[in-house]
């Protein structure tokens, strides 16, 4: 039998271990623990055997740290290697060994982070790098000297216990700087598994806190959660072959597929809540290592005041009273001594009401025993338990955190069961900033702001908490709403009246923002509606309160001037008609004066006269201009092709266009050199970026579009081909609707589009093909999706029959798409 030479040994592992680990990650098995520690001990046998065939010299060891060293391997991980040796060793043999190590690892194709130091050399660089001594922490010998190894990490553990009260605070600003950086795992829709935070750092961070014993994190779940995102992750390094943290939209079907979940909304709604837990348990933690701290460098100080160790009394804890059974004792709202919860069902509400209320914290121990020992509340509530719930909502911004101390209990789903459907159920529109849960508790915390513009704060609040809470149904979020609403609304005690009005405009919390901004505000059909829908002033007032609250918890693409600006119209004109007040007819309406004046220059000259301004309204924020209410307004002799021309050129000055109105003016002899019909244009638009064009520009390349000089499709294309499209999910085709009987002006039509520069040219031109007129375009756009009523008309005026309305969206669904 032929004895290998270490080198032989080597070339033979190295296959044997690559075979072995390839079976091993394709095994049906799915990702675990039990996967992790597998391939960890097959790792470990490998590089074991390499080290044992390098014949190394006495006194090194071989060291796993970081995520290896914790034997948690994913299939993609790096691994984290330590050379350790004592000095003895000739430093030329220690880089032999080093190479025989590192050299088989890359062959590989495995990421690999090495070093190779002295017991002291690994102090220094762990005092110096945050990152090396966490490393440290978990540091596991593999072979060699197990013996210098174990020491290293008894002297690492020794070294960050007696440092902590410097390294914590270090380490809890790399925890939030990370944060900034990737942003809350539990809210992405691309979260970042590793770095986001409550991702695996946070973690991880909660294990070296832990191990400095000066604090220690809620346990509860934790393992659990932690285990999650692993398991999520080892599925996602299978599923793309990379060694990726970042869990793209186009991967979550995959990963859902390989971890045994029904879709990528089930994936995403475990990895929210795995998130949430490690979330959770670093806020309490590091508060308590805030505390801890802040109390050792107080305690010199007081001994110093009392005369030293001889003199010193230990003085008695503070207790503020906040409410009836809450005080405040060390930054946090705690139970008072006194306080039963079995006997007091309204404590846990009382107690959030009174924490949010003073900017307090709510103490997690205190939560967890009202969990265990709270009795339920009767049904319907008393007013107090009531009252504390509207409290607790109308604190604002201190609510969150306190809702949140709620939630990781499972309390507030044992108050309103029907909030589990909602509770991390991510919302795929990227419009949108938070899960349905956390933004109707940010819709509230927006509403607590308007409570002042509304007859009954409280109903604005509990509507704003339960305005999405349909959307853990099927179907119209707002229809299972009302449902929803109605039920909890009588469950936390409102009369038969306001549970009513709560389910109202719960039915109806998006009828305004979609009214006006969809919409044609000058046609009396457009406003009876809303009138009709909404029914009283009050509920008109809570809508409108909503709409703001609703909009600006969305996210910034949500809400504008614009946006308000319409919204306050429409709801001027819905009060009037609900105060009996009579519409203007649109059609009797003379033209302004400035049209007026566009209109004869425009038939004088038989070319377009245009005026571009800005209309007398302000930004919603003054340290964010954006530019609001420009107005464009177009005169040009009636022709074909007015629409696509217009907008076209608009698109090509990168001009986004909101709403146009188009309306024919026949102007009387006496106002001009002849009788005639002009088509006067008034656009609503704002520049995508930079300032606005000139006026001369945009009328000179309206009349090259006019006269067929200027190819506008062509151009777009251009432009179009300029940006490479990134990569992503397939947009939905194109969705043409009509409207039924909402106007007795024109029939009504809505587009659904992808939103894309020169959609209404691309419209404009289609409907001069089936040869009806434009009466007025509303543009509404969140994120990439693009919704744009048109109201048109037979070449006559009248509106156009059922069939040919049907065949006309159909035929501009074909051309859209």
């Amino acid at each position: 039998m032929t004895t290998l030479e270490p080198q032989d040994a080597t070339e033979e592992q190295g296959p044997g271990y690559a075979a072995a680990r390839l079976r091993l990650l394709q095994e049906k098995a799915p990702s675990g623990p039990e996967r992790r520690g597998a391939l960890a001990r097959l790792t470990d046998d490998w590089l074991a055997g390499l080290f044992a065939a390098a014949a190394p010299p006495k006194g090194i060891a071989l060291v796993a740290v970081g995520g290896y060293g914790r034997a948690e391997l994913s299939p993609r991980s790096d691994l984290d290697l330590l050379l350790l040796h004592d000095g003895s060793a000739p430093k030329e043999a220690v880089a032999a060994l080093a190479d025989r190590l590192w050299y088989p690892v890359w062959d590989l194709g495995l990421a690999l982070d090495h070093s190779v130091r002295t017991p002291a050399q690994a102090r220094a660089t762990a005092a110096e790098d945050l990152k090396v001594q966490l490393g440290l922490l978990d540091a596991r010998p593999l072979a060699g000297d197990t013996a210098l190894a174990a020491a290293l990490r008894s002297t690492v553990l020794a070294d960050w216990r007696n440092q902590a009260a410097r390294r914590l605070p270090e380490l809890a600003e790399l925890c939030r700087d990370r944060a900034e950086r990737s942003g809350e795992l539990r809210f992405l829709l691309e979260p970042d598994l590793k770095e986001a935070r409550g991702g695996l750092r946070d973690a991880q961070a909660l294990r070296a806190v832990a191990a400095s014993w000066l604090a220690d994190a809620p346990r509860a779940g934790l393992d659990t959660a932690r285990r999650r995102l692993l398991d999520a992750r080892d599925a996602l390094h299978l599923a793309t072959g990379r060694a990726t943290d970042r869990l793209a939209l186009q991967e979550q079907d995959a990963v859902a597929k390989e971890l045994g979940l029904l879709d990528a909304d089930t994936l995403l709604r475990g990895v929210y809540e795995a998130a949430g837990t490690v979330t959770y348990a670093s806020d309490v933690t590091w508060r308590e290592v805030g505390r801890v701290l802040k109390a050792r460098s107080a305690r010199p100080r007081l001994r110093s005041l009392l005369g030293g160790r001889s003199g010193e009394r230990k003085q008695p804890v503070e207790r503020t009273p906040l409410a009836e059974g809450v005080v405040e004792m060390d930054g946090e709202a705690v139970l008072a001594r006194s306080a039963r919860p079995e006997r007091d069902p309204g404590l846990p509400l009382r107690a959030a009401a009174a924490a949010a209320q003073h900017g307090l914290p709510l103490s997690p121990h205190a939560v967890r025993h009202l969990a265990a020992t709270a009795k339920a509340l009767p049904v319907p509530w008393p007013a107090e338990a009531r009252e504390s719930l509207v409290t607790l909502l109308g604190a604002g911004a201190p609510a969150v955190p306190v809702w949140e101390a709620l939630e990781a209990e499972g309390l507030v789903t044992r108050l309103l069961p029907d909030w589990e459907r909602v509770r991390h159920r991510p919302q795929r529109n990227p419009v949108h900033t938070w899960t349905v849960d956390r933004h109707l508790v940010e819709t509230a915390v927006r509403a607590a702001s308007l409570t002042r513009r509304v007859g009954r704060p409280d109903l604005l609040l509990v509507a704003a908490l339960l305005h999405d809470i349909g959307k853990g149904w099927p179907g119209d979020h707002s229809v299972a709403g009302e449902t929803i609403a109605r039920d909890l609304a009588a469950r936390v005690g409102f009369d038969r009246i306001d549970t009513a009005t709560v389910a109202t405009v719960v039915r109806h919390h998006l009828l305004l923002v979609d009214t006006a901004t969809r919409r044609d505000l000058d046609d009396p059909a457009t406003v009876q509606s809303v009138a009709a829908a909404v029914g009283t002033v009050g509920t008109l007032e809570l809508l409108h309160a909503l709409t703001e609250a609703d909009a600006l918890a969305t996210g910034p693409a949500a809400w504008s001037a614009w946006r308000a600006s319409l919204v306050a119209d429409l709801v001027k004109r819905v009060s009037g008609v609900l105060a009996g007040e009579p519409l203007p007819d649109p059609e009797a309406a003379a033209p302004s004066a400035e049209q007026e004046r566009l209109a004869v220059e425009a038939l004088r000259t038989g070319e377009p006269a245009l005026t571009l301004h800005t209309r007398d309204e302000q930004p919603l924020d003054p340290d964010e201009p954006e530019p609001v209410g420009v107005e464009l307004v177009i005169a040009l002799p009636d022709q074909p092709g007015v629409l696509p021309a217009v907008a076209g050129v608009l698109a090509l000055h990168r001009l986004t266009v909101r709403a146009a109105d188009l309306r024919a003016v026949d102007l009387p002899a006496e106002l001009g050199p002849g009788p005639g019909s002009v088509l006067v244009l008034d656009w609503r638009v704002a520049a995508e970026y930079g300032a606005l064009p000139q006026g001369h520009r945009l009328r000179a390349d309206l009349l090259r579009a006019l006269d067929g000089s200027l190819d506008i499709p062509a151009r777009l294309a251009e432009r179009e081909a300029a940006y490479p499209r990134r990569r992503g999910v397939q947009a939905p085709p194109p969705r043409v609707t009509v409207a039924p009987a909402e106007s007795r002006l024109a029939t009504v039509l809505e587009v659904r589009a992808q939103d894309a520069p020169g959609l209404l040219h691309r419209i404009g031109r289609a409907l001069e093909g089936a040869a009806v007129r434009v009466r007025s375009a509303h543009v509404s756009t969140l994120g990439a999706n693009a919704v744009d009523t048109l109201y048109v008309t037979r070449p006559d005026g009248s509106l156009l029959p059922d069939e040919e309305a049907i065949d006309l969206a159909r035929a501009l669904e074909e051309a859209l798409g």
